[in-house]
């Protein structure tokens, strides 16, 4: 078995399962420049899970998209935790139901006590930070996180790749 390549994905939806915290920093970089309304945020506590269905930025055309010269892509696309115990907002209570949020990364830290190593990860919390401060906190007995693309690609409206500032 060997790992996936960039081009396996191309015009294939993603389907992708993290159970341990190198394959968040998959997903992580995958979602990067995500972007969501408050409205697109759910947490079902009675099924314990939390869903965010955002637009993403299609990271692994970039290249693609550059020498066709056509414009980059999004996807709309649905991110669920599962076994989630909690959620915790900070940043996020002012801003309204269609406020724009974009996502800079997910973070998961172990519970303390818990092993640090990438093996299956148990009881810990993951914190997915956005722009302009917000962040959210799930609370979980395991990490398990599931990224699905949902609809075909479409050309980003901005037409162009994200740009972060350096300082």
């Amino acid at each position: 078995m060997s790992d996936a390549t960039f081009e396996e994905g191309r015009e294939r939806p993603l389907r992708l399962l993290a159970r341990d915290a190198q394959d968040l920093r998959v997903i992580s970089a995958l979602l990067q420049d995500a972007v969501m309304t408050g409205a697109d945020l759910r947490y079902d506590a009675r099924r314990r899970r939390f869903s965010l269905l955002v637009n993403r930025f299609r990271w692994e055309d970039r290249d693609r998209a550059e020498a066709r010269g056509q414009g980059y892509e999004r996807v709309r696309a649905v991110v669920d935790f599962a076994d989630v115990r909690a959620a915790r907002h900070q940043g996020l209570e002012a801003r309204g139901a269609d406020t724009v949020l974009a996502l800079l990364a997910i973070v998961w830290e172990p519970a303390a006590g818990e092993a640090q190593a990438d093996a299956p990860a148990g009881p810990g919390r993951v914190t997915l930070v956005f722009s302009g401060d917000g962040a959210l906190a799930l609370d979980v007995d395991c990490l398990e996180v599931q990224l699905c693309d949902v609809t075909r690609p479409y050309v980003a409206p901005a037409r162009r790749a994200p740009a972060h500032r350096i300082e």
